[in-house]
């Protein structure tokens, strides 16, 4: 296979014959041509322009990886995305994107996450208060409050209230589900921009930021530290000594906030579904639990030992990546194991195909935290729930221990049980839980 159109194609007038299916859920229409033509098709979405879907992971770590410096981010992101949330690490390119991430990183270390522990446990024992034991309860909506409320106050402390918080979360969700519609209708281009409906969302987002430039101004007059995430950010200084500017600093929160919650949220409760249907795990977290209280260890020394939890997190978010596709562009014409990519080829990696691919992963779609007891790090070539290379997601040591403290907490205090048939799923810009009901009884 030496030329790009060696590489089999999905005709566009499939693409539209399944358009409904798609915007609904895009999965099975992926996976159906991945069982016939291979881990590779191009699918055309529209007379000139088509996208390569790959479940291929030794190509999806030659592009993140490999030769990462050879591929950006699609216009998905740094333009359609960017729209609503503006040009922070999420949406940025080149050198833009290289100074911001070395400006943030110091502030997702593990040892200044220390200093958010607090917060976070607080965050999340106010949110289980809501858990009425012994009734049917769809979780999500707790896991989404529980996360967003999290990344607020691990941002802001205290320095926001309620009517703010539901506001910004009411406008992180509505970008979301308007981003959806573009992506998967895009033939209606037009009509959401003669409608005035790409407007309306870009309009909501602006009323975003003139929250968040309240907040952020407030804290500067009072001259007061709160030693959160915002401090940090505004202590955050460029190698010629200057702070970032006002605009970009709203950029970065937004991202947060967009990046920060439904991920978790997703992933939270993907887990406890896994959980409800496994209670042999939940005695397992639940001993490990009662073992590291035993011991009196420091939260930070707690989430090192929570291993059982740990792994059923990682088997979790294998079954359900909540960002179940990554997307690069190739600067360059490109060649990798005879496939050949012009420059400016669109490639979207489906990491829910590589996941539960039957050639690297054993019982494939079977739920198996055991296979994570050492870790993830032995499946680095083929596991990407954060991403890969210098693009991976800059929160994850957050994420992992938000996740594992709310874990421990749910189980230690109450056992999970299933109120569903099977776990569903709506794949929007991350893959989003439905029909999460399940019943807690108290330990």
């Amino acid at each position: 296979m030496t030329k790009q159109n060696a590489i089999p194609t999905v005709p566009l007038k499939a693409f539209l014959k399944h358009s409904l299916e798609i915007l609904q859920n895009p999965l099975p229409f992926h996976l159906q041509n991945f069982e016939k033509l291979g881990d590779i098709f191009r699918l055309k979405i529209g007379f000139k322009n088509s996208v390569f879907f790959s479940r291929n992971a030794a190509l999806a770590e030659y592009v993140l990886q490999k030769n990462q410096k050879n591929y950006k981010k699609s216009k998905i992101q740094t333009e359609d995305l960017a729209k609503y949330v503006g040009k922070g690490l999420l949406t940025a390119e080149g050198e833009h994107w290289r100074t911001q991430r070395r400006l943030i990183q110091p502030a997702f270390h593990k040892k200044q996450l220390d200093n958010l522990t607090e917060t976070i446990i607080n965050a999340i024992s106010e949110e289980y208060l809501r858990i009425i034991p012994n009734t049917d309860i769809d979780v999500f909506p707790i896991f989404n409050d529980l996360a967003f409320q999290t990344v607020v106050k691990s941002l802001f402390s205290t320095a926001v209230n309620q009517k703010s918080i539901n506001r910004l979360q009411y406008i992180t969700e509505a970008a979301q589900r308007m981003m959806v519609k573009e992506l998967r209708q895009p033939y209606l281009g037009w009509w959401f921009t003669a409608s005035g409906k790409i407007k309306e969302h870009v309009d909501l987002t602006i009323e975003a930021r003139a929250i968040l430039k309240t907040i952020v101004d407030e804290r500067k007059i009072s001259g007061k530290r709160a030693d959160d995430l915002l401090d940090m950010l505004l202590d955050s200084k460029y190698d010629d000594g200057s702070a970032m500017q006002e605009a970009q600093l709203l950029d970065e929160i937004l991202i947060l906030f967009t990046a920060g919650h439904e991920t978790t949220a997703n992933a939270l409760t993907f887990t406890c579904q896994l959980l409800a249907q496994h209670p042999e795990w939940q005695d397992q977290i639940f001993e490990e639990v009662t073992r590291n209280e035993a011991q009196e260890h420091d939260v930070m020394t707690t989430l090192k030992t929570s291993k059982i939890c740990k792994a059923v997190i990682e088997e979790a978010m294998r079954l359900y990546p909540p960002a179940y596709f990554i997307d690069r562009v190739n600067i360059a014409a490109d060649t990798f194991e005879g496939m050949h990519f012009e420059p400016n080829s669109n490639l979207l990696f489906s990491v829910y195909e590589i996941h539960r691919h039957p050639n690297l992963w054993e019982q494939p779609n079977a739920f198996l935290p055991q296979r994570f007891k050492e870790g993830s790090q032995q499946f680095s070539s083929q596991y990407f729930p954060f991403g890969a290379g210098p693009r991976k997601c800059i929160g994850n040591n957050f994420a992992m221990f938000e996740m594992i403290i709310a874990i421990n907490k749910l189980v230690s205090k109450f056992k999970l049980y299933p109120n569903f048939r099977t776990i569903e799923i709506t794949p929007l810009i991350t893959l989003k839980p439905k029909n999460a009901n399940l019943r807690f009884e108290e330990r």
